[in-house]
């Protein structure tokens, strides 16, 4: 039986991961922050679903939480076969009002974290000759979106760039692009949604069923719906400026306390 790895696992699509994948007859491992909340979730999938579920607690914003994710996801002897890098967050405020120790914690988590946890992993696969990796990443990494739409853009970029290294060797790569997703995530990021259409949301557990059917078909690529499909497509069309303009005055508003919430 094979065994998926998910950060951000207790909420959001990080959780839908950890349901599908169990359900599917996974074991899995589940890493966030809050342990209380691993345990009761690694119970409940393992009582409904009769999976082995482990619990790793890391604060992904430390040296020592991406160390923990990083030894773990290229154990040897307790193989990953699928990781699932999800873990993530938003800081309230605009750009200079953030203070910049919390832009670093966020890059920390959405690019450091994901790049040693990939690279543990990948080459753990690599020798087995099989295994495959998904990097949450959001369509804010094709639009001017500040240090989140950049950190984003990173995951895209790394990912597609490590898909093409490792292409002939058994191991997939594969960046997830979602749009809104009706999840904790803006709500702990403290953003008002009320700008966002009805028609812009999407269901977790149906991203989560896009995402492993496209990294089953080989894509490095995945925006898990239509319509995010043609938004992105025409924003490849719009000029940069305009497009900074648009995006800087329409989707979430932020508060202005500060405070990172895990997990998407």
């Amino acid at each position: 039986m094979t065994t998926a790895l998910i950060t951000g696992a207790t909420s959001g699509l990080g959780a839908a991961f950890a349901r599908r994948l169990a359900r599917d007859g996974h074991h899995v491992v589940l890493v966030a922050r809050d342990s209380e909340r691993l345990r009761t979730q690694a119970a409940e999938l393992h009582d409904r679903h009769g999976v082995e579920a482990s619990v790793l607690a890391a604060d992904l914003g430390t040296d020592a939480g991406i160390a923990a994710l990083e030894e773990r996801a290229g154990d040897r002897r307790h193989p990953v076969d699928l990781l699932v890098n999800n873990a993530g967050f938003a800081n309230k405020g605009g750009y200079l009002d953030i203070p910049l120790a919390d832009e670093l914690t966020m890059l920390r988590v959405h690019c450091e974290a994901v790049l040693r946890s990939t690279s543990a992993a990948a080459e753990a696969m690599r020798e087995r000759g099989r295994g495959g990796i998904i990097n949450v990443a959001s369509v804010a990494a094709f639009v001017p979106r500040g240090t989140y739409g950049a950190s984003k853009s990173w995951v895209v970029q790394f990912t597609q760039g490590v898909a093409g290294d490792l292409k002939s060797s058994g191991v997939r790569l594969m960046a997830l692009c979602p749009g809104f997703v009706r999840t904790e995530f803006h709500d702990r990021a403290g953003m008002d949604t009320s700008p966002v259409p009805d028609w812009m949301w999407l269901d977790a557990g149906r991203v989560v069923d896009a995402a492993l059917a496209d990294l089953a078909r080989g894509r490095s690529l995945s925006i898990p719906d239509p319509r995010y499909k043609v938004m992105m497509a025409l924003a490849k069309l719009t000029p940069r400026g305009m497009l900074s303009r648009s995006t800087a005055n329409s989707g979430p508003r932020y508060g202005r306390v500060n405070a990172p919430a895990a997990g998407r």
